[in-house]
């Protein structure tokens, strides 16, 4: 990893991690990604969460003219490989009741260890499940 790369990664994490903290501070809120996107029509403090997926839309559009290198390579899976990991990524969430955003980033922050241990759960999965795909296990 260059020193660029390592700055930019540096820089978006602290740039998130400020962004869960306002949220926590301002709304009292988790940025959990999931849970916020989850209920956006099914609860009645729906404009924040409006706005704030509004805001991850915006962010990623304008970075993609700013500095479209930073995304990699192009998506070249399937549509239905695609659909398959956002169903089980949706089924995920509700199983551990939280996303890599809402325990990762917002509760290791607070130090719960519900939050350590389902991060933990994530990383191992999101490893195994590269192997597998990339042919190195099995």
């Amino acid at each position: 990893m260059s020193i660029g790369e390592l700055s930019r990664a540096l820089g978006g994490g602290v740039v998130i991690g400020l962004a869960a903290a306002l949220l926590l501070i301002a709304n009292g809120r988790i940025a959990g990604v999931s849970g916020v996107i989850g209920r956006v029509w099914t609860s009645a403090d729906r404009e924040w969460r409006i706005a704030f997926v509004a805001g991850l839309l915006a962010g990623g559009l304008v970075l993609s003219f700013v500095a479209p290198g930073v995304f990699g390579a192009p998506v070249t899976s399937s549509l239905l490989q695609l659909t398959l990991a956002g169903v089980l990524v949706g089924v995920g969430t509700q199983l551990a009741n939280g996303c890599t955003s809402g325990h990762g980033v917002c509760g290791i922050g607070r130090g719960s260890l519900r939050s350590i241990v389902a991060t933990l759960s994530f990383i191992f999965a999101g490893a195994v499940a590269v192997a597998l795909a990339n042919g190195r296990i099995l």
